[in-house]
Parts: structure tokens; C-alpha cells; sequence
């Protein structure tokens, strides 16, 4: 992504023919970090017989593998990782002990239950009972609407609940894993834009200290999706179309959202189409729709509805299709004229701010002719913002990767920038976190 003269603040590249894209630059290699333990250890001395030599070369073989895929830089964007994720456990036991739900009380009870609130439960008894248990269904009163969740993290769950019993601990170690496969992918997408610069590590910095950033560590969808399809994203910027297609699937078979990135791959796709000429792989870009269908046929042959998903929005969340206008009108009031609460209004607000940033994002990356990546963040903001009231947008932001690195490759000009976002964003990232911790909505 490259940007020249006084435009040069973004992360987004505009090529002279934006039916052409120029070549990938090749990841430049990474040089020995000395500062490693790995550096610095004498090899300790090697067994002497010659089955123990043998077992010995094997393991110090596959050590050195795993450090060579895992490059000084990866290391240090996982270390970034996991100091935020102590970050957010530290914030957790002090919104657990600082703002109980009974304010006398003298235990606030066990740790994890910080971390099962609203969206978990939904989840949680997917994975547990399935979607219809029983008798039970849309059609019976103070039906849950379950079935607007897609299938994919309740699977997940459901499989590391066989192995690790604590439903709880099962959620949050799907996301820890996901999140980490998450920046990875991250960092190397920022990498190909700004091939040997801090963009990287930046552009990870911005999204894990994003205001909504606290989803990315609890039992939700969020991190299993992020961890599906920025690799996808990643292969299709790499040309590897069979690669892409099967991890968008697999996207998609989590979040609806899947489906958004299927449309980004396809408008890359074409749009590249003279530089690698594959049409043998258009196929498998077709691939992200069969989770889609066979979800709707699964809820068809229980409810008899082909469209149960789009009415279990409409009954649990008020996603009625309304005209954008009406819908900004609707969250305008809910956020400012004290017809809510006033922590419903202030999410509400975020919601309005949310879309802000969405639509500029969205103008530079038309600007830039990155017409895959608008396309993404286009239909991802049209779903949301045709609804009843905006809802959810915060946390769509996390979604946008090339927000994220345009942020990273944006401070390699504007060295203030990061300055400027972690004085306002670190903050509301905790007080959202907070928020969530202790039971309100957030989002």
C-alpha cells in the first residue's frame, strides 16, 4: 500500500490501472534476533549412543523448524498478544472486585463468571443442548432466537468442552488460540503492504487495543472468525485461491460475515485476474456458500422456514430492513434524546461513532482504488446499517482489517498517531471492558 505526496496517509496503494495489481513484494527475511534466549545458549552435549543421537538430531531438528517459521518479529507481536491478554484477565479480577452486583457483599464470586455475559450464554447452550432441544423452538414463548447464531463456534466448543470440561475455560481458550493465529495473520498483512518497516507490529498495537478488543478474549465468535479468515485474506493476496476458498468456508461457517469476505476474495480475484490468470480456481471461491446453505437447510427441515436465520435477527435484535437514514434518525434519538438509559444511550453512541469511522475508512479505500477491501467493509456496514437501529457496529470493527493496517502503515508518516490513539483509545478499550465484565451492554 503506497501512497505519494501530500496524500500519503494511509495504507492503501492506487496503481495507474486498477484492473492490474502489482506483484506481491516477497517477505523480506528476517535476521537472527541475538537478543533470544535461542541466541545465546551453548548447545548442550549431545547423547553419545546412537538411537539417543538419533532421537536428539530429531527434536533439536524440529525445534529449529518451529523457530524458523516463527520469525523475531512474529515473536514479538505474539509477546504483544500476550501481555494484552493479561491485560485484559487483570481487568476482569478488578471489575469482578470493585463493582460487584451487590455492593455489601464480601465475595464477588469466581473469576470466571466475568466472562459469561450475554452473547456466551447464547452459545454456551448451542454447544450444550443443540438449537432445538426437546420440544422447544421459535415457535414457543420466550424462545431464545438461538438459531441467529451460526453453527461453527458452537462446534468448536462443543469439541474442546471433550477435552477441557469447564464450558467457560473452553470459550476463552478458543479465543486465546484464535486470537494469536489472528495477529499472526495480521502482522504478515500489514507486512506485505510495508515489507521491513513497524507497520506490522503497529497495525497489531491498533487492533488489540481497539475499544472492542475485550471480545477478542472472551468465550464469542469473533477471534475463531478473525482466525479463519485473515489467513484466507492473506492467501488471496498470495494468489492461493483453493487455500482461500476453503478457509473462508470455514469463515463463514461462524459468522455470516464469512460470506462479505467471499465477495473481497471474488472483486481480488478479477480484479487480479490478468496477473495470474487461474480460472480453474473460481470454483472453490464458490465454496464459502455451501456452510450458508446447509445452515438454512438445517434450520428448514426443524422449523420449516428457509429464511428461520433473517427472522430469529428480526424477533431477538429488531434487524428489520430499514432505510439507512431512518436508522441513523432512530440511533440519533436513542442515543441523545434520554429515551434510554444512559448506558444503552452511551453504546448507542459508540454505534454512531462506529459508523463514522466505517465511512471514512470506507472513502479512502475507494480513494485508493482498493476496490476489494471496500467492497468487504461496504457490505459488512450495509448489513448492519439497514436495520432498525445500528447495532453491533463497534464490534464489526474489529472485523476490518484494513482499517488496522492502515493505521499501522498511516504512523510510519504520522509518528503522532500512534501517540494520539493510545491516549484516547486505551482508555475506552477499558472502560468497555469494564462495562462488559460487569454485566451492561457493550455492544
Amino acid at each position: 500500500m503506497r501512497a505519494s505526496g501530500k496524500y500519503r496517509v494511509m495504507t492503501l496503494t492506487r496503481t495507474a490501472d486498477p484492473a492490474a495489481e502489482p506483484a506481491e513484494p516477497a517477505e523480506p527475511a528476517e535476521p537472527a534476533d541475538p537478543a533470544t534466549p535461542a541466541a545465546r545458549a551453548t548447545p548442550a552435549a549431545a547423547p553419545t549412543t546412537p538411537a539417543a543421537s538419533a532421537a536428539y538430531a530429531r527434536i533439536r531438528s524440529a525445534a529449529r523448524a518451529r523457530l524458523t517459521w516463527l520469525t523475531p518479529v512474529d515473536r514479538r507481536v505474539l509477546l504483544l498478544y500476550l501481555l494484552t491478554r493479561l491485560a485484559v484477565g487483570l481487568t476482569a479480577y478488578a471489575a469482578q472486585w470493585l463493582f460487584p452486583g451487590d455492593a455489601e457483599t464480601r465475595d464477588p464470586g469466581r473469576f470466571g463468571t466475568a466472562f459469561q455475559q450475554w452473547d456466551w450464554f447464547h452459545f454456551l447452550d448451542i454447544a450444550r443442548d443443540g438449537y432445538f432441544p426437546g420440544s422447544t423452538g421459535p415457535w414457543t414463548e420466550g424462545w431464545d432466537h438461538r438459531e441467529a447464531f451460526f453453527p461453527g463456534f458452537p462446534i468448536v466448543l462443543r469439541a474442546v468442552h471433550g477435552v477441557l470440561p469447564h464450558w467457560t475455560l473452553a470459550g476463552v481458550l478458543i479465543s486465546f488460540v484464535s486470537g494469536a493465529v489472528a495477529v499472526l495473520a495480521l502482522a504478515r498483512i500489514a507486512r506485505l503492504e510495508r515489507p521491513g518497516t513497524s507497520a506490522d507490529r503497529d497495525a497489531v498495537l491498533f487492533f488489540l487495543l481497539s475499544p472492542c478488543a475485550v471480545f477478542l478474549a472472551v468465550g464469542y465468535s469473533e477471534a475463531l472468525f478473525l482466525a479463519f479468515a485473515l489467513p484466507a485474506w492473506l492467501a488471496a493476496r498470495r494468489h492461493q485461491w483453493v487455500l482461500a476458498g476453503c478457509l473462508t468456508a470455514l469463515a463463514t461457517s461462524v459468522r455470516i460475515t464469512g460470506l462479505f469476505l467471499a465477495a473481497a476474495i471474488a472483486v481480488h480475484f478479477v480484479v487480479t485476474l490478468r496477473a495470474h490468470r487461474k480460472w480453474g480456481a473460481l470454483p472453490w471461491l464458490a465454496l464459502p456458500g455451501v456452510p450458508v446453505a446447509a445452515y438454512f437447510l438445517y434450520l428448514y427441515s426443524h422449523t420449516g422456514d428457509l429464511m428461520a436465520w433473517k427472522h430469529a435477527q428480526e424477533s431477538g435484535w429488531y434487524r428489520n430492513f430499514t432505510a439507512p437514514w431512518h436508522t441513523w434518525s432512530t440511533t440519533w434519538t436513542a442515543a441523545f434524546d434520554h429515551v434510554q438509559t444512559a448506558g444503552y444511550a452511551a453504546m448507542f453512541q459508540a454505534e454512531l461513532v462506529a459508523v463514522v469511522v466505517g465511512l471514512v475508512l470506507l472513502g479512502v479505500l475507494v480513494r485508493w482504488r482498493r476496490w476489494a477491501e471496500a467492497a468487504y467493509v461496504a457490505i459488512g456496514m450495509l448489513a448492519l446499517g439497514t436495520s432498525y437501529w445500528f447495532m453491533s457496529m463497534p464490534r464489526a470493527t474489529l472485523l476490518w482489517w484494513p482499517l488496522w493496517v492502515g493505521l499501522g502503515v498511516w504512523n510510519l508518516r504520522r509518528p503522532w498517531v500512534k501517540t494520539a490513539y493510545l491516549c484516547v483509545v486505551a482508555p475506552l478499550s477499558t472502560v468497555v471492558a469494564l462495562t462488559f465484565f460487569t454485566g451492561r451492554w457493550a455492544g
